[in-house]
């Protein structure tokens, strides 16, 4: 990782499906000016041929080529100005995210009760991931790989969460 000029914070809102990532994430760009929001799924939705899912033992070296894809976008953009990055950044994988990104983040982990996230994947209209089993597996996977790491397990409203995230943020105890 190379020490860039801080001009912008790249601020992670990540967590598996169901967490809110999206919600929370629109809610904290707005507290920032100039702001950007990165959707993570966006950058996996450039995978015309050969997709795997990214859920899938096998996806790996696909899921890291879409996560530098994203990183280094993240770390563009913040020589402009703060950026917030929705998308499924699992732990193991944050020394890659910030090494192509150029710079350290504020990586916030919302984990809410299983239960929560599996009916938030159940009831979705507008988003196509609704694999119950896989969003249990990831939560799962999630729970383990934060073991040590600050997360957020509030149930509060998007704002609130933001609130919560934007005063971490200017403490610093984000900060990877």
């Amino acid at each position: 990782m190379t020490d860039c000029p801080a001009v912008g914070d790249i601020i992670v809102v990540s967590g598996p499906p169901g967490v809110g990532k999206s919600s929370v994430a629109a809610a904290l760009v707005q507290r920032y000016e100039p702001g950007a929001l990165v959707e993570g799924d966006a950058f996996f939705a450039f995978l015309e041929r050969g997709r795997i899912d990214p859920w899938l033992p096998e996806s790996d070296p696909q899921n890291r080529a879409v996560l530098r894809a994203a990183a280094a976008t993240c770390g563009r953009l913040a020589e402009w100005g703060t950026v917030v990055y929705d998308g499924v950044l699992w732990p193991p994988y944050a020394d890659l995210f910030a090494d192509e990104a150029g710079r350290r983040f504020h990586y916030a982990i919302l984990l809410p009760p299983l239960e929560v996230c599996l009916d938030r994947v159940r009831n979705r209209v507008d988003h196509p991931f609704t694999d119950l089993d896989a969003a249990s597996s990831m939560w799962r996977s999630f729970a383990e790989a934060t073991t040590g790491l600050p997360t957020l397990t509030s149930l509060g409203t998007s704002t609130q969460l933001a609130d919560e995230i934007a005063e971490a943020v200017q403490a610093g105890s984000l900060l990877r």
